[in-house]
């Protein structure tokens, strides 16, 4: 292997050629792969990457050290069994399976053979998302009471999985992160209005064991682009706007205060950080890069993969439940630590 990793990138459509574009300028991209000629033939690429129609030519390819795949969800499974079984190391676009089964066995396939396995959760390389994660950690909001998301846009709209595992792995990701846990159940309601059996609109609730609670809306049938992380301590409360071209992130010295037994609100003042402005997926990319070329273990990794798709899972059950909760122990145990799908010393 040279220094730099040799990628394709497989799927090169809607969010594909953002991975090509970045891939690329990064030095590492050596083919891309696309059933559609006519996608294939728009993409602006550097003089030596291969245009490539099949995927099995990427499979034989033994200059490829590493795939990428941006395809459909419902392809993940089986393309990323057969990368791994081919010795490639693996990029996968969320979620990294439809069923937490087929995850759990990508994720033993991965750490079998010693690949590195790293799925696209690119809120958790935002370099917003990072700052936030400090001032929880670091105990900046005092205890958290609750979480909530909202991801909301018009489009773009999918056929191939409905609104929740489309969008919500993003905020899942980072809610688990965020509260280092999981959460003991789940419950989702969420209607379908475009077609049939394919949710449009979802609201999934999170309770976790110490108390905090969580709720993730999301929906491609908005007005206008939302994409707001709010966390409530009982310090101070922050927000993240992720639609604002600066000063993403606002920390509020608010809360509740008690005077002779009386609840009071508490207003005093309001700072806005300025995170580094970097584009998540080059940093993402640029990770996974690191984690191949020196055996790293991705930030998320395996393991974070599974812990998402368990939670879409149960959220998928909960919905076709009509809203009732749904224990996550009952979904399945997540495999033994280690399981990561990667070899080498974990990401500090």
């Amino acid at each position: 292997m040279s220094n730099v990793p040799a990628v394709a990138v497989v799927g090169c459509g809607y969010w594909g050629r953002n991975l090509v574009r970045n891939f690329g300028q990064l030095g590492a991209l050596r083919a891309v792969c696309d059933a559609n000629a006519d996608t294939l033939a728009r993409l602006p690429l550097e003089p030596g990457v291969r245009r490539v129609a099949r995927f099995d030519e990427i499979l034989a390819d033994q200059t490829i050290d590493a795939v990428v795949l941006a395809t459909p969800a419902a392809m993940h499974a089986d393309q990323a069994r057969q990368a791994i079984e081919h010795g490639k190391h693996l990029f996968v676009e969320k979620p990294l399976a439809l069923r937490f089964s087929d995850g759990v066995e990508i994720v033993r396939r991965a750490e079998t053979r010693g690949r590195v396995l790293m799925v696209g959760h690119i809120l958790e390389y935002h370099p917003a998302v990072a700052l936030l994660k400090r001032l929880v950690h670091d105990g900046e909001l005092g205890r958290i009471w609750y979480i909530y998301s909202n991801r909301l846009n018009l489009g773009k709209v999918r056929q191939e999985e409905n609104i929740l595992w489309s969008f919500a792995p993003h905020d899942l990701s980072v809610i688990t992160s965020l509260t280092n846990a999981e959460p003991v159940s789940v419950s989702a309601i969420g209607s379908n209005y475009l077609q049939d059996g394919i949710a449009d609109v979802t609201i999934t609730n999170l309770a976790f064991a110490n108390g905090v609670n969580a709720h993730i809306f999301v929906s491609w049938l908005h007005p206008y682009k939302e994409q707001r992380l709010v966390i409530i301590g009982d310090r101070k409360m922050a927000v993240l706007d992720d639609t604002v071209r600066e000063g993403k992130v606002r920390i509020y010295d608010k809360g509740i205060d008690w005077k002779d037994g009386v609840p009071v609100p508490r207003r005093t003042s309001e700072t806005t950080l300025f995170p580094e402005e970097v584009e998540p997926l080059r940093i993402e990319c640029a990770h996974f890069l690191d984690c191949v070329r020196n055996g790293r273990t991705p930030l998320t990794n395996g393991a974070n993969a599974l812990t998402v798709l368990r939670l879409l899972e149960a959220s998928q059950l909960s919905l076709d439940r009509g809203g009732v909760p749904v224990l996550l122990a009952s979904i399945g145990e997540l495999p033994a630590p280690g399981m990561a799908g990667a070899t080498g010393e974990p990401r500090p």
